[in-house]
């Protein structure tokens, strides 16, 4: 019995100590700056290439925030795979919209790769006019200083910049649950993450140096895994950098979400974590609160009436900490006990589902992960039907 009080006082006193090392890091790292970075007189100038598919909740906000940086300059690309996708004529109306911009959309579909992503981003990167390209989600919101961030985050050692998604703008409570995943427990990690120099990319935002992508073998080599920023992680450690994050993160307006959307959604990342980074993902059951909150049962329940007060200050410390981190950074905190706890029921169960399950859907593509059929192949690839997002 000794032992075990041993393990699960340990236990508890690590988890506590990652959680809260996590949530200062964040809290330091995703504030909103007091005023946006001033634009550089010498910035090298850059390629915003975006691939579109589709039109998503705030669509045409977040795609007419690419027109608005403040940046001396720069070019915006658009890339559509098919020319009667629903988005062309928007993206064709916001270039009419902004004629001083220096903007084109690109169509076509280079099948080169399993990933219907990629695939629509090839003929972006190699029309791009400049040396430094940002391959850029079209579903997050472009601040006026993005560009200057996205500098400011590269050191000598930095191979790759790249920025996590921070939920915003959520309508009903199944978006507030998308808002506890992305917001105060994925990105909390990331930057944890990427301040102890073990960062990983984040397909949201991939903003490299020309050279550095070429010289391991350009663009297609990011065909080479399940998903793009799993090959960019990679290819990046390979050469000996580093993946670094941008402070603050993006934000990418919700809307709507069903509790169908955020289950999908949230098993098909889990899944490719699994398949790309399978050692980094085992842990992850590690990361909620339900092993921690176990270990302060068994260590509360010998004690005569410790249990309930255990496990209120338990909750009171972990869920209080995250509000903490809500509320500087400026992320939605509404309902978000609740909230925070549906995800936290939720994360055991998409962890036994990631290593169970190999499919998955994408805009309504179904998809599978499998194995590599020969080495060298990448650690995995996609058996894909039509082509998503």
């Amino acid at each position: 019995m000794t032992a075990t009080i041993w393990v699960a006082a340990s236990f508890l006193a690590l988890a506590m100590m990652a959680h809260l090392a996590g949530v200062a890091v964040a809290m330091v790292r995703c504030r909103r700056p007091a005023a946006p970075l001033p634009p550089p007189a010498d910035g090298p100038p850059v390629s915003l290439v975006i691939p579109v598919c589709g039109i998503d909740n705030y669509g045409e906000d977040t795609l007419r925030s690419a027109f608005a940086c403040d940046y001396p300059r720069y070019e915006l690309i658009f890339c559509a795979a098919r020319a009667d996708d629903p988005v062309v004529p928007l993206v064709r109306r916001l270039i009419a919209d902004h004629p001083w911009a220096d903007a084109q959309l690109l169509i076509g579909d280079d099948a080169v790769s399993p990933n219907p992503k990629l695939n629509n981003v090839i003929k972006g990167w190699e029309a791009a006019a400049y040396d430094w390209i940002a391959i850029i989600d079209c579903n997050i919101l472009i601040r006026g200083d993005y560009i200057q961030g996205l500098l400011a985050a590269r050191q000598t050692d930095t191979g790759l910049v790249c920025s996590p998604p921070a939920g915003c703008a959520p309508s009903g409570f199944w978006a507030g649950v998308e808002c506890a995943f992305l917001n105060t427990y994925q990105a909390r990690w990331q930057y944890l993450a990427d301040s102890v120099g073990f960062g990983f990319a984040q397909g949201k935002t991939l903003f490299w140096r020309r050279d550095d992508l070429e010289r391991a073998g350009g663009i297609r080599a990011l065909g080479r895994d399940i998903a793009e920023d799993a090959a960019s992680t990679k290819i990046v450690r390979n050469a000996g950098l580093r993946v670094r994050l941008v402070n603050p993160p993006a934000r990418q307006p919700l809307g709507y979400r069903s509790w169908r959307d955020v289950w999908r959604r949230q098993s098909r990342w889990a899944r490719l974590r699994r398949a790309t980074f399978p050692l980094f993902f085992a842990p992850e059951i590690l990361a909620g609160p339900a092993l921690p909150l176990a270990a302060v049962i068994v260590l509360a329940s010998p004690i005569d009436g410790a249990l309930g007060p255990a496990v209120l200050l338990f909750a009171a410390i972990w869920y209080g900490s995250e509000y903490a981190l809500a509320s500087t950074a400026g992320w939605p905190v509404s309902q978000f006990l609740s909230t925070a706890l549906t995800r936290d029921i939720l994360l055991p169960a998409l962890w036994v589902d990631a290593w169970t399950g190999n499919s998955f859907e994408w805009r309504g593509t179904s998809m599978q992960a499998r194995e590599p059929r020969h080495p060298g192949e990448g650690q995995t690839a996609l058996a894909t039907g039509p082509r998503g997002e």
